[in-house]
């Protein structure tokens, strides 16, 4: 297969990523601003597929009508010249110091009315530009102490909002869904919804569910000390992972927000397998934009900037590749069988079969000889994983 990206390949990225000058807690920028225009050729030039945005992002908060329609237009004409489309949409509740307590959840009402005005304005042109999803990060949704957030009105608030925006896309016609996208802490000390299974618990307390999924993250899900792999599976088997965010991480830190498989190279790999292949004998396997969540290193130059944008890139088909060998080894097949992988998707109950059936089965229980798994009937597993991390490096087929 060719390492060279097209837009076929659904390789999006965030304005934010490749607009982000360097500036960290501890320094300021070390790059010049990125202007968006420029941005959208550069990526086209590239092969990627899609530009996502902040509105803060393309204008400037507190921006006069005049000039953020000037933005908007810019953009427009970059995307017609050059093909790039805009599949997903965010909103900017997190810079501002009138969201330093949250924008949805802040204890002060006033700032929560402003932010919804915010959202539903972006909502307008995310419609306008043709986004299906629009992801909604709470990033400053969250508190540093525990007696300064009443959690479960704060969740009554955030559900408030979500099913406002529900409504308001329903009765538009917009042709939009959203993404929740989870993180534990940073910049809050604990963030609500901090994990995938938080995000889809609360979805299902929504009065429109079907409209809301998630959107998570590489470096989100791993600060937390999870597995992204078996985290997306379970997104993809409630049919809720409406958009996902790629990037890299080493181990539970500050979100790093590297290349992606810059970090974790083994989940980035099995990552993969699951996007472009489903499970391992079936499954629902993942149909949107692969979207690239980086910062481009401090100390890159602007030629940095766009070589470390083509990394991401290439670093999706090098794993894609390897992932296509993988499923194609016929030891690969030999070790799954061995380790009874297939069998998981076999039912545990018999066709019809009731708890009075099983209870009558002997060989069930009775006559089931435990003792054999003592010393025995091993299912192989370091063998399976070895041969997947030669497949990685390369060392196979």
């Amino acid at each position: 297969m060719s390492l060279t990206p097209t837009p076929a390949d659904r390789f999006s990225f965030g304005l934010w990523t490749i607009g982000y000058n360097g500036a960290d807690p501890f320094g300021g920028p070390t790059r010049e601003p990125l202007d968006v225009v420029r941005g959208v050729e550069k990526l086209a030039e590239l092969g990627a597929y899609g530009l996502t945005f902040h509105d803060d992002d393309l204008f400037a908060f507190g921006s006069t009508d005049a000039e953020r329609q000037t933005q908007i237009d810019r953009l427009k004409g970059a995307l017609s010249d050059t093909g790039i489309v805009v599949p997903m949409v965010t909103t900017n509740l997190f810079s501002a110091p009138v969201f330093k307590d949250g924008g949805f959840t802040s204890n002060d009402r006033a700032v929560r009315r402003f932010a919804l005005r915010k959202v539903l304005r972006n909502i307008d042109l995310a419609a306008e530009l043709g986004a299906k999803t629009f992801v909604m990060w709470g990033g400053r949704e969250g508190a540093e102490y525990d007696a300064a957030k009443d959690i479960q009105a704060a969740l009554e608030r955030y559900r408030e909002a979500v099913n406002l925006l529900g409504d308001y896309v329903t009765d538009k016609g917009y042709d939009i869904r959203f993404a929740i996208e989870p993180k534990p802490n940073e910049p809050r000390g604990d963030i609500l919804l901090p994990t995938l299974g938080h995000a889809i618990a609360f979805i299902e307390t929504l009065e429109r569910p079907e409209l809301v999924g998630v959107n998570p993250e590489v470096g989100h899900e791993q600060m937390a000390g999870l597995n992204f792999t078996a985290g997306i599976a379970q997104a993809l088997y409630q049919g809720k992972l409406f958009h996902i965010d790629l990037n890299g991480q080493r181990g539970i830190k500050y979100d790093q927000d590297l290349v992606f498989g810059h970090g974790d190279l083994q989940n980035a790999f099995s990552l993969v397998d699951l996007l472009e292949h489903g499970g391992v004998h079936g499954g629902p396997a993942y149909d949107g934009p692969r979207h690239f969540d980086y910062k481009p290193s401090r100390t890159e130059d602007d030629n940095g900037v766009w070589e470390s944008a083509a990394a991401n890139m290439r670093m999706y088909l090098l794993l894609k590749e390897r992932a296509q060998a993988f499923r194609a080894d016929p030891e690969v097949q030999a070790a799954l069988e061995a380790a009874r992988v297939a069998e998981l998707s076999t039912p545990t109950l018999g066709e019809g079969e009731t708890y009075d059936a099983l209870l009558a089965d002997r060989s069930a229980y009775e006559d089931f000889d435990a003792a054999e798994y003592f010393h025995g009937k091993g299912f192989g597993f370091v063998r399976l994983q070895q041969l997947a991390v030669e497949h990685l490096m390369g060392a196979r087929g």
